[in-house]
């Protein structure tokens, strides 16, 4: 009793003791979000720009983008997860910008990576200076995405280093389908649905190094995933610290890797199961945007705080489940979330928090308080591009979506590669189908949001 005591009083003293910043923004968070949000285009080139101050400012110093900017303790060190998958969001901005700046920093974040790369092939754990380095397959999946957009992006020396990566996660699969033998030692112990997004690395991988089994490897993890998941979408094993009470963060993580399994195999069965979570996720839904940032089995609120990136990755969710069904109302949520979003963040002030997103809202809610965190601003900003653009027809064959152009084409918006490195290219691309022959997917309009 006595320990539960201390505990609560440290809670009660803990507003006192905070740094003035943090006592402001608390209290500000406490008024509730601003009523009017920001457009969807300004609050993307901040929240771009504030990743670049993340890549500046590292206290790695090293070309990575730190973990997050606390306001009780400054920048982080470099973070290779999110530094991973990071890349394919600067690389989109800037084919969307024209912006050279922007794609030469994707280039040295996606060199970094091929140096701290272990022997094996995998990438450790937690922030770089963490300890103990060890391989973790969470964070070699993330890393995945990165350099297979590298490799779209640039050529060259980022084909060995993806394979390798690939391979080591092939060659650490159980036969189920589960990554049992390399768990993160930032995390709670137990087998994580939500490694479906590792699986997304390994569809990415495949269509670069075709014929290695990588595509197989990852529809056999999302097979296992969802042999557990619920009539009702649930996911019994999805969260990093707390099963009984998963965050939208990792239940989204888990969500977007079933939907990159339906766009990788058009196997419809993939689409089944993701509708079962995106809609009792959007049973969630309140009306001014926001979700819980922890549920309950059931899909009841567990915190009354709000995980600003889950929000941002649900939202993304919704929109791709709009483009391979047509049904606006995922469009609607996604819009609606989105807008959320940009109601919690701040376009002027100071530039360690200037277009950054917070972990919570409040900023002292459950999940990373205090932090303005790199993943968050990621998640962010793809959402919001792809926000960007409605699609007014599902596509007739989720391939389709992810076949890019062939060299020779004149404009800048397409690749030339077989496969774009995003959805977001290729979301653009689809858009662009009424006005450019060399795709022929369809009358697609483009629309920007407000």
């Amino acid at each position: 009793m006595l320990s539960v005591l201390r505990a609560h009083a440290r809670l009660l003293l803990r507003p006192v003791q905070l740094p003035p910043a943090a006592r402001a923004l608390r209290r500000l968070d406490r008024t509730g979000p601003p009523a009017v949000a920001p457009s969807s285009q300004a609050v993307l080139d901040a929240t771009m720009a504030w990743l670049c101050r993340a890549q500046d400012h590292s206290a790695s110093a090293d070309g990575g983008v730190a973990r997050d900017y606390s306001v009780l303790s400054g920048w982080a060190s470099s973070y290779p997860e999110t530094t991973g998958y990071i890349i394919p969001t600067f690389i989109e901005y800037a084919r969307r910008t024209g912006s050279a700046e922007m794609r030469e920093r994707a280039r040295r974040m996606a060199d970094w990576l091929l140096s701290i790369q272990m022997p094996s092939g995998g990438i450790q754990g937690g922030k770089v200076d963490s300890k103990p380095v060890v391989p973790v397959t969470f964070n070699t999946g993330q890393v995945l995405l990165g350099l297979a957009a590298a490799e779209n992006e640039f050529g060259g020396g980022y084909r060995s280093a993806l394979r390798r990566a690939a391979d080591w996660l092939v060659e650490t699969q159980d036969a189920d389908g589960c990554w049992r033998r390399y768990p993160t030692p930032f995390a709670a112990a137990g087998e994580k649905e939500y490694e479906t997004h590792v699986a997304w690395g390994l569809f990415e991988a495949e269509r670069i190094e075709k014929g290695r089994g990588y595509g197989e490897a990852g529809l056999a993890n999302v097979r296992w995933a969802l042999s557990s998941q619920g009539r009702d979408g649930w996911f019994p094993k999805c969260c990093l610290d707390d099963a009984a009470r998963p965050l939208t963060h990792t239940i989204a993580y888990a969500l977007r890797g079933v939907l990159e399994a339906y766009r990788f195999s058009s196997d419809r069965r993939f689409l089944v199961a993701a509708r079962r979570t995106a809609d009792n996720l959007m049973s969630t839904l309140r009306e001014d945007g926001a979700m819980p940032g922890r549920f309950l089995p059931g899909w009841l609120p567990a915190v009354e705080s709000v995980c600003l990136t889950g929000v941002a990755q649900v939202a993304h969710c919704w929109l791709l489940m709009h483009a391979f069904t047509g049904e606006a109302r995922y469009r609607d949520a996604a819009r609606l979330a989105n807008r959320f979003v940009r109601r919690t963040v701040s376009l002027d002030g100071p530039p360690e928090t200037r277009g950054g997103i917070k972990g919570s809202f409040p900023i002292d809610g459950d999940y990373a308080p205090y932090e303005y965190v790199s993943w968050a601003a990621k998640f962010a900003a793809d959402s919001l591009m792809l926000e960007m653009i409605t699609l007014p027809v599902p596509a007739s064959d989720p391939r389709a979506i992810h076949t890019g152009v062939r060299s020779g084409c004149a404009r800048r918006i397409c690749s030339p590669w077989p496969c774009t490195p995003t959805e977001l290219s290729w979301m653009w691309a689809r858009a662009m189908a009424t006005t450019h022959a060399c795709l022929p997917i369809g009358s697609i309009k483009s629309r920007r949001s407000t």
